[in-house]
């Protein structure tokens, strides 16, 4: 006889998951820090720690005079001076030193020698000798000096100077200026000069003005006429003209 077969089926669906879920653990963690932040707000009220009572204090005394431990301790306390006379007996012991303590020798006195007194002081004074401030009632000369010469601050006529690569070259016929004359102050007027091998300017070209006309023409026809030494290459630079002005008189 011939076992009853079975039928197997295949799986269409994931069996049901076992344990919490992913909200169900959330839900609590909340809950659970929620009651947290309550317990806290409700048992936490702040309480004034009461001060604690100190204890123990150490307390200081000031020692009496007649304390046995001063007296034995204090050098002080066993020289007195003497109340009859001072230079033959010098200092003394109190009268109750030789029965607070139980001393058997008789009171030794300190010998002095009213001789001797202010020896170390004289010695010292003969040995160091202090030099005394020199009064000096005569008042020092004063110094007269002549008033120094003041130099003009602004030259006397127009100049001029060479920046650049052409400022190491000489130039053969340095242009002479004068004066303009003008009822006002120029700025200087820069042009810019390209010098070939032989030494002539081949370029000018004006920079920035002096804000004159005719002082930038000026400039311009100076700066082409001049002269270099033979160089090995072409130079750029640049020819600055610093303009002195006369006012012209009126009529």
């Amino acid at each position: 006889m011939n076992a009853p077969s079975v039928e197997t089926h295949p799986l269409t669906t994931l069996p049901p998951a076992t344990g919490w879920s992913w909200k169900k653990i959330f839900f609590l963690t909340l809950f659970a820090l929620t009651a947290h932040l309550a317990f806290v707000f409700l048992l936490g009220a702040k309480k004034t720690a009461a001060p604690r009572q100190p204890t123990n204090i150490p307390v200081f005394r000031l020692a009496d005079r007649d304390n046995e431990l001063i007296r034995l301790t204090d050098p002080t306390l066993f020289v007195l001076p003497h109340t009859k006379d001072f230079a033959p007996a010098g200092w003394s012991l109190p009268p109750d030193a030789t029965h607070s303590f139980g001393y058997t020798e008789p009171p030794a006195f300190l010998p002095l020698n009213p001789e001797a007194l202010g020896a170390a002081f004289q010695n010292f004074m003969q040995t160091n000798r202090f030099e005394l401030a020199k009064l000096n009632f005569k008042p020092e000369p004063q110094l007269a000096l002549p008033p120094p010469a003041i130099a003009a601050v602004l030259p006397a006529t127009s100049t001029w100077q060479l920046t650049g690569e052409i400022a190491g070259r000489k130039c053969l016929n340095p242009p002479a200026l004068g004066t303009e004359m003008l009822n006002d102050v120029l700025a200087p007027s820069r042009v810019q000069l390209l010098v070939d091998q032989a030494g002539r300017v081949l370029s000018t070209v004006l920079l920035e003005s002096s804000g004159y006309d005719a002082a930038d023409q000026k400039a311009l026809a100076l700066a082409r006429a001049l002269q270099f030494v033979p160089a090995e290459k072409l130079a750029f630079g640049e020819m600055i003209f610093n303009w002195h002005t006369v006012p012209v008189s009126a009529p």
